[in-house]
């Protein structure tokens, strides 16, 4: 499950996440664009629940320092031993630069060097060198995790799914479907790495609901330079030539309506919670280790108890 959840205050998670084990819920994963940060959610989940993997996805390479990025992790690693996993990204060029003043150049090369140092001070080293995006001098944690956590990419195209398949544990994947995967994971090209993607669910029989909705954020996240890329290298890039026509003019109502419905469908996971269920599982069968369910608003979790009401039936528990 990702959290926060839209619309509920951060110390309102607590009841929903001390439940989310008996529901048979394994994981937690985060996010990081505008709301909460990545790192505070989890450390709260930490105190919480103390049997659910805690994991971020993404911290940005971009918005904090690799010093700063292995503190953060060495602390959760210690709050969480042996269950939280750290996911690092490029994140975007809104997130990076129009909302943190911060250049966003050589996002492969930036994600690329923050793991390796990254993963190097978490291992206890002192990183003291000359990367291609940045230098460092003298850097050695105080307290290194005994065991360093896993430490996983997002990853969109090839390049980066094998950066994360050979320098990483494995990919954090989004914005895609089921049938998508095994091109992924063929990129990739690492049986043994650790595949996370991000699984959009709307659970509810409202279609024109779900569809709405997710033509909305399609809009949004999609016609992101490396989302754009992303969905041309999977085959929609004709399916999606209106809503960027649209989008570039200015237009972002008729962006939206331009997301042919098909696409939502394969896209975003909707109907009653026991069909988004079975839709999650393909993601699995697919290869998918961890499907991390993104649980959008629905008509009918209108409160707290009929939101944890709808996690209960759309968790792996609920077909019990």
């Amino acid at each position: 499950m990702t959290i926060p959840l839209t619309g509920v205050a951060l110390p309102a998670h607590a009841d929903l996440v001390r439940a989310l084990a008996a529901f048979g819920y394994t994981d937690l994963w985060s996010a990081e664009t505008n709301g909460a940060d990545a790192f505070t959610p989890l450390a709260l989940a930490s105190a919480w629940e103390p049997t659910l993997r805690l994991g971020t996805a993404i911290v940005p390479v971009f918005t904090r320092g690799p010093a700063l990025i292995a503190m953060s992790a060495a602390a959760l690693a210690a709050a969480a031993p042996g269950r939280f996993v750290l996911g690092l990204g490029a994140s975007s060029p809104v997130i990076v630069g129009n909302w943190n003043g911060i250049a966003y150049e050589q996002p492969y090369r930036r994600t690329r060097d923050v793991l390796r140092a990254v993963r190097a001070a978490l291992a206890g080293e002192r990183v003291d060198g000359t990367f291609d995006t940045f230098t460092i001098k003298r850097f050695k944690l105080e307290q290194a995790p005994a065991s360093p956590p896993p430490i996983l990419l997002a990853a969109l195209r090839p390049q980066m799914l094998r950066l994360a398949g050979r320098e990483a544990d494995g990919a954090i994947l989004n914005w895609l479907s089921a049938g998508d995967v095994r091109q992924c994971l063929d990129a990739v090209a690492n049986p043994d790495a650790d595949v996370v993607a991000r699984v959009f669910v709307c659970p509810t029989a409202d279609a024109d609901h779900a569809r709405r909705l997710g033509k909305l954020l399609i809009s949004t996240y999609l016609t992101v330079p490396a989302y754009a890329a992303f969905q041309d290298w999977l085959g929609r890039g004709a399916a999606l030539a209106a809503m960027h026509e649209r989008w570039a003019a200015g237009d972002r109502a008729g962006a939206a309506a331009a997301v042919p419905d098909e696409v939502v469908d394969d896209l975003v996971v909707h109907g009653t919670p026991e069909q988004c269920r079975d839709q999650v599982q393909a993601y699995l069968d697919a290869g998918v280790r961890t499907p991390t369910i993104a649980l959008l608003p629905t008509p009918e979790a209108s409160d707290p108890a009929a939101v944890l009401e709808l996690v209960r039936r759309l968790g792996p528990a609920g077909a019990g």
